[in-house]
């Protein structure tokens, strides 16, 4: 029984995930074939970065809207949330396994049309297509593994959701890096999202349902039968007479308040149970979003060039790091995650990620402030009309170079030719335009503008390593971990449905305000803001997210039932109660 705070649950291993799985193939076949949901999910996310830079290059009307720039990333956010939204429903209608092959077709679609795009506005069709195939993998993924999993190795195996998610980021890097210098570059970027797509519909296409989907509507034979293939013999006996006991309440609970969708949704509210489970869920879906990590990885090669690596190829060769360090925390959240609990990982990880956000506002910070200064004298006579035009006023002869310096022609939409004498000395203040870039590189000088040449670059790459490290195992996997064990089974698509369209609107808001908050507040301003957001949502994490290692789901549902405290909270009302007897 589990009664007021958290159950202990035994202690588990990561090395029990893989004797499990070696000794039962099939569990690990069920969990990777679902799993490349994830793979396509962190492929699609993480290909834009890249292909956003050569997009650029093919469409001047791109290159000089920001807002354009936004919303050619965060449209397969908009489609996300549409996608999360109607996949909790046909989750629960038409199952799990139907949800991911409907997710495949998506993002084929999706993909073909973007790398056949003639214009940008095609390219955003097709990004809310993949959008609404990413929204429905995004939460059918780690549900239909969570379900298919033995409860004492789940929190490992929906951890290789998150492998796969951050190993799909990875790859798209590597197809970025591997397509710079191909005829179309960006057209293979996004187009090779449709293999794997292809690739796991005929995998799921040969593999069964959840099965507690099918308990729950009533093949208790088809259930039984790949439970016996999941469970040893002796635990599927007690693994059936749970979910017996779980349908039954529920079925009860159906013939009050009606099957219909709004029923649905009405009893779920008015559910104490999933009201938690939601409260909990959601928490940690909108926290994971405001630390910023998706700027992160939508604008990885951009923020290395704030950090003053001017190259294509050198930002996404640096954004390759972060995305590899992601993927390796995913690793460590697979090696700790069932033997430290889900709670925990997360309040360390928020503990890490706010340092490292208030460290990187400090490097850029000074980097704007050591930014190199402006030659009035170079900035006028660099080239015919070459001169920025709100620097061109102050360019005279009594006007010291001091006033300007690099962040500030950038700031002024202009463009900085780097002294070919040191990369640090003052520079010339030009106009932002292909013909000066190409005019500056015929020099043997550098063209910055997206960010300055500075002595800090390095200590921001390095920060911001450390904070895809100290991100990855603990709020890169938890919440989704989390949101797949923490509902009701009758609500377990509709309540996953809801957490991930709170998950993708918070993404779309960051996503879409990053590049115009860097352009009012600065690099530093906003890291420091997120810092900000991120330190609530570690205080409600803290509050009402409760630990569920090792529980089953049935186990878990007793938890809520009762509510959740933290043990400080406990112990002060432990403490009022003493004082009042």
């Amino acid at each position: 029984m589990v009664e007021g705070g958290i159950a202990k649950a035994d202690k588990t291993e990561f090395t029990e995930c893989w004797r499990t799985t070696w000794k039962t193939p099939y569990i690990m076949r069920l969990a990777l074939s679902a799993g490349i949901g994830g793979l396509l999910f962190g492929y699609d996310t993480g290909v834009i970065s890249g292909a956003l830079l050569f997009i650029k290059e093919d469409f001047d009307e791109v290159d000089r809207k920001t807002w354009l720039q936004s919303t050619i990333v965060s449209m397969a956010v908009a489609g996300a949330i549409v996608g999360a939204a109607v996949g909790g429903w046909i989750n629960d209608r038409f199952g799990r396994r139907m949800s991911i092959l409907i997710a495949d077709v998506l993002f084929l679609i999706g993909a073909i049309v973007m790398a056949f795009a003639p214009a940008p506005w095609v390219i955003i069709v097709g990004r809310i297509f993949v959008g609404f195939g990413v929204g429905m993998a995004s939460m059918t993924s780690p549900l239909y593994i969570s379900e298919a999993s033995p409860a004492r190795i789940r929190g490992a195996l929906v951890s290789t959701n998150g492998l796969l998610i951050t190993g799909g980021q990875f790859f798209s890097y590597l197809i970025n890096l591997a397509f710079v210098h191909t005829p179309g570059t960006w057209r293979w970027m996004l187009g090779v999202a449709g293999v794997p797509a292809i690739i796991q519909f005929v995998l799921m296409w040969s593999l069964p349902e959840s099965p507690r989907w099918l308990y729950r509507k009533d093949r208790v034979a088809e259930s039984r039968a790949i439970l016996e293939r999941i469970y040893p013999e002796e635990e599927v006996e007690a693994e059936m007479e749970a979910l017996k006991e779980s349908v039954e309440a529920e079925k009860a609970d159906e013939a009050i308040i009606g099957d219909s969708f709004g029923a649905k949704l009405k009893g779920a509210f008015a559910n104490p149970v999933v009201r938690r489970g939601l409260a909990a869920g959601i928490t940690v879906q909108v926290a994971q979003q405001f630390v910023g990590i998706n700027t992160v990885m939508y604008y990885s090669p951009s923020i290395v060039q704030f950090a003053g690596y001017a190259s294509n190829s050198t930002a996404m060769a640096l954004s390759l790091v972060t995305s590899g360090l992601n993927a390796i925390g995913s690793i460590v959240s697979m090696m700790f995650v069932d033997r430290y609990g889900r709670r925990k990982l997360m309040i360390i990880s928020m503990f890490g990620i706010i340092t490292c956000l208030i460290i990187l506002a400090i490097v850029f910070a000074q980097a704007a402030i050591h930014a190199p200064k402006i030659d009035a004298v170079e900035s006028t006579t660099f080239a015919p009309n070459a001169t920025c035009p709100a620097f061109a006023p102050l360019a005279v002869p009594n006007a010291p170079p001091s006033r300007w310096n690099c962040m500030k022609c950038l700031r002024s939409e202009c463009g900085f030719c780097a002294s070919g004498v040191q990369p640090y000395a003052p520079g010339a203040c030009v106009v932002l335009s292909d013909d000066m870039k190409a005019t500056c590189h015929s020099r043997g000088r550098t063209y910055f503008k997206d960010g300055c040449p500075s002595k800090f670059g390095f200590l921001a790459i390095v920060f911001l390593g450390l904070y895809i490290v100290v991100y990855a195992p603990g709020m890169g996997t938890v919440p989704w971990i989390v949101n797949s064990e923490i509902y009701p089974l009758r609500y377990r698509g509709l309540g996953g449905g809801i957490a991930a369209v709170s998950n993708w609107v918070s993404n779309l808001i960051v996503s879409e305000s990053f590049l115009s908050l860097t352009h009012a507040l600065g690099s530093s301003g906003t890291f420091l803001l997120f810092a900000g957001f991120s330190t609530v949502g570690l205080f409600f994490i803290w509050l009402l997210v409760p630990e569920t290692k090792g529980l089953q789901f049935e186990e878990v549902e007793k938890l809520l039932e009762v509510g959740y405290k933290p043990s400080l909270l406990r112990r002060k009302n432990k403490a009022k109660d003493v004082d009042t007897a």
